[in-house]
């Protein structure tokens, strides 16, 4: 149950209460009148919906370049296990290098940190094994090996750059407080058209839900733009694209 409530925070009461207070003193104070929403609707529906549209597909892109991630550091890995002139411990420590590059992604996904010194540290670590062990590891899989070093960076990039960067947020605010200020145009119009001789919770329950699920789906939109802090409903599961997952 707790999952659905995760769309319910401190933007969902204050809109209910602007919403509440506005049917409040319209009712008081006879106040109405008769006016076309739907410019209005598509002023709020069509940039909050580009903004949902915006952050499912960082979300798809992310799980794309997890995916990426998670396949170049395995391939990676298979090579220096089937090259037979290095050493268990060799073996073992390379392992232990990829694994540190996988924790230190999935961390630093983790966590509102920008600072992507550790993870390139780890990963300039791969470099240097290879550079330490250069004569016993055959070319045509040093060749293969930085290709997929290359895959790996550029998933490690692509992700820091999700993580970093939002949808566009100036448009956010501006949907923000356009689902802030609608009951004040909505509500009236809601009055005239059910008549104030009409039972009054009629009116309560169109506003109100209307600007429920208003400000629900901009709770949404604002979750899953974000997908790596694991509050959303729909936020990445980042354990399974670790390295040692099994």
């Amino acid at each position: 149950m707790n999952k659905y409530l995760v769309i319910l925070n401190y933007r969902t009461l204050i809109a209910l209460v602007i919403a509440l207070g506005t049917l409040w003193i319209s009712y008081i104070f006879n106040f109405y009148y008769n006016i076309d929403l739907t410019l209005l609707s598509i002023a709020i529906i069509f940039p909050l919906v580009f903004n949902i549209r915006g952050s499912f597909k960082r979300r798809e892109r992310a799980l794309e370049y997890l995916s990426q991630f998670r396949s170049a550091l395995l391939t990676i890995n298979y090579y220096f296990q089937n090259t037979s002139k290095l050493k268990n411990d060799d073996k073992k420590e390379i392992t232990n290098i990829l694994l540190k590059v996988s924790r230190e992604l999935m961390n630093h996904l983790g966590k509102n940190d920008y600072d992507t010194k550790e993870i390139d540290e780890s990963v300039q670590k791969i470099f240097e094994f290879i550079t330490k062990n250069d004569d016993l590891i055959p070319s045509r899989y040093k060749v293969r090996i930085f290709r997929f070093l290359n895959d790996l960076h550029e998933s490690i990039e692509n992700l820091h750059a999700i993580h970093v960067h939002r949808t566009i947020i100036s448009l956010k605010a501006y949907c923000e407080y356009s689902i802030y200020i609608f009951p004040l145009i909505y509500a009236p119009t809601i009055i005239y058209h059910v008549g104030l001789d009409a039972s009054k919770w009629i009116a309560f329950f169109t506003v109100l839900f209307t600007e429920f699920i208003l400000i629900s789906l901009f709770n949404i939109q604002d979750q899953m733009e974000y997908p790596f802090d694991k509050v959303g409903m729909d936020d990445i599961k980042l354990e399974t694209f670790k390295f040692d997952r099994n």
